[in-house]
């Protein structure tokens, strides 16, 4: 009886702690219920409140579209036979596959067929792999992938602009179907709601409705963790003072670090597209922190962040008040009659315009010139082109002309396409399908920290130094000097270009330069991309760069003579800019008696925002 009362006891613990287990389950699903439809509430009103903007930013018009439909039909209609064994190629692959997939399951034995299709990290989970029915997903979907690529690759009826842009925006469509960016069909996603009794699905329609309403309606992922930094106090730390101001930039001066400096002072011109502060992250990478503390008196220019009021502003504006005021502002103050230059991306491209004014006017105030990943020649943008035709540039003039700028989110979601599985479906499914939160780190934080732009200066930029190439042809006009060309540079100049760069591609770069009328020139091929390949302290020892002190007719027989050399190019341009630089003077204090200190660096206007 004793025994036997146990048992009965046991199996009523069991009984009550099965009850207890449910109810939980179940207050805790009708609480996740409770909080998607307060959530579903959210995101339905901020999509309503979307901001109208011009459809020519949405996508390529649809001539494209057009051009592409007729050389396919023209294809089929010149070589039908080509056509139709591509087809047959690709229905047999995926039939053979669909059997393979059939024949396995009726076999009672669920193991994939084999697997011969290409790596691809998104499908790194290992079910993906050894699960039949996501396996199978997978193969179907690389084999169509493969089959439009080669359709679309094979194409003989376009020019190679058109062909490149319809190769890219096809490869958009072909990423945004992956079978990775679907609840329903990506295995991770779902074990994890399983795992967590939904709660991965709450938390990432949490991260979605944030996302939604930071944009206005509009969609894009947050790279990066919006609290874990804070720009002054745990990135852009270098110690310094703004010394000069005016409705275009602030003029940053660094502390000196040492005690004798050289002469001629350096003045970095940032892109306006984004924040200057990716030089200045943290100190074990900043490149600000490092030259200083070779020895230079460095000012950077802080660019302002423009709103409805900067709707006069075209790209004389940046140089007249941006790059040939900060120019005499630090004259000015360190007492010299020349500067080094140094122009990073657009504010690159832009100094050689500047470059050339000065050349004409016979202003020798620049002693020589640093360019980082920098364009002049857009004789081919590389994989920047798609975005460099009269749809988007129109779309752009009428979206600027209305509001007066261009508001950062279409920059930055141009700039993330261009990487779209890295910087937008990878990150979109660890946020709203994964319900991670967004990483603490600071590249990405940066990256999200974009700038408006000017409705007049973007698109006379896109318009006549991009497609017009002006610079590199038939000359640019600018405050009241026609027809200036590349070939009007003279200082001496080093440029440094990044090998896998997607902005701004290397043998562009290169052809820039030979273009350029300076006889005294040095190119620098580093490894790695456009902010990675500049961004490399020395003592990291992680990317080489290449050299090549002879002649070459192309960018490829120069860098099949080139030189490779371990780690980062920093202390092999500083060696070439500290023979530009002059003799060694006692190291100077920001500011003087008529610039004096307004703040601390790195101002006022890095951290401005200007959202709608």
């Amino acid at each position: 009886m004793e025994g036997g009362d146990h048992g009965n006891n046991i199996a009523s613990d069991s009984v009550d702690t099965d009850v207890i287990d449910g109810a939980e389950a179940l207050s805790k699903l009708n609480k996740n219920l409770v909080r998607m439809d307060e959530l579903t509430k959210r995101l339905v009103a901020a999509l309503s409140s979307r901001r109208s903007s011009d459809a020519g930013l949405q996508g390529p018009g649809p001539e494209l579209y057009a051009k592409a439909m007729a050389a396919y039909w023209a294809e089929m209609a010149a070589n039908p036979g080509k056509m139709i064994e591509r087809q047959v190629s690709y229905w047999g692959q995926a039939l053979k596959h669909a059997v393979e997939a059939q024949t396995a399951l009726a076999s009672g034995k669920p193991v994939p067929p084999p697997d011969e299709q290409p790596g691809d990290r998104r499908f790194s989970n290992p079910l993906w792999t050894e699960h039949p029915y996501y396996n199978f997903l997978k193969q179907q979907y690389q084999i169509s992938a493969a089959a439009i690529r080669d359709t679309v690759h094979a194409l003989d009826g376009l020019d190679h602009i058109d062909k490149r842009r319809v190769e890219f925006f096809s490869q958009q469509i072909l990423d945004l179907f992956a079978p990775t960016n679907f609840l329903a069909t990506n295995p991770e996603a779902m074990q994890r709601a399983v795992e967590t009794e939904g709660d991965s699905l709450v938390r990432g329609l949490e991260n979605l409705v944030r996302d939604i309403e930071a944009n206005h309606g509009d969609w894009l992922v947050t790279l990066s963790d919006p609290d874990a930094f804070h720009v002054g106090g745990n990135i852009a730390t270098t110690p310094g003072k703004v010394v000069f101001r005016n409705r275009m930039f602030e003029l940053v001066q660094y502390a000196p670090t040492t005690e004798k400096v050289q002469a001629v002072p350096l003045v970095l011109f940032p892109p306006w597209i984004n924040k200057f502060y990716i030089l200045d992250l943290k100190p074990q990478n900043s490149l600000i922190k490092w030259i200083v503390d070779q020895g230079y008196t460095l000012f950077v220019v802080s660019w302002v962040n423009p709103d409805a009021s900067h709707a006069d502003v075209d790209l004389a504006t940046y140089v007249d008040e941006g790059y040939l005021t900060a120019i005499d502002v630090a004259r000015e103050i360190t007492g010299q009659k020349q500067v080094n230059a140094i122009g990073y991306c657009i504010a690159g491209t832009t100094l050689s315009a500047v470059l050339a004014l000065m050349a004409r006017r016979g202003d020798k105030s620049v002693r020589s010139a640093t360019f980082f990943t920098t364009l002049a020649d857009f004789s081919d943008p590389g994989e920047m082109g798609v975005f460099l035709d009269d749809d988007f540039v129109d779309g752009i003039e009428r979206e600027a002309a209305n509001k007066g700028y261009l508001d950062k989110f279409f920059m930055g979601r141009t700039f993330s396409y261009l990487r779209s599985n890295d910087l937008v479906y990878g990150p979109a499914i660890k946020s709203y399908m994964l319900g991670e939160a967004p990483p603490a780190f600071d590249l990405l934080y940066w990256n999200g920290d974009g700038t408006n732009l000017p409705g007049p200066m973007v698109v006379e930029y896109l318009r006549k130094l991009c497609i017009g190439n002006q610079l590199a042809t038939t000359g640019f006009d600018l405050m009241g000097e026609e027809g200036l060309t590349l070939g009007d540079v003279k200082v001496p100049l080093c440029a440094i270009a990044a090998e896998t760069d997607h902005i701004a591609q290397w043998k562009g770069a290169w052809d820039t330069v030979q273009k350029m009328g300076s006889k005294d020139k040095t190119f620098i091929l580093s490894e790695s991309g456009h902010i990675a390949g500049i961004v490399n302290p020395p003592a990291k020892k992680k990317y080489g760069h290449y050299t090549n002190e002879d002649g070459a007719a192309t960018p490829e027989e120069w860098q099949a003579a080139a030189s490779f050399h371990e780690g980062s190019w920093w202390p092999r341009w500083e060696e070439w800019l500290r023979g530009r630089s002059g003799r060694k003077v006692n190291a100077r204090e920001p500011g003087g008696k008529d610039h004096p200190a307004l703040c601390d660096a790195p101002g006022t206007y890095v951290v401005a925002r200007r959202d709608e």
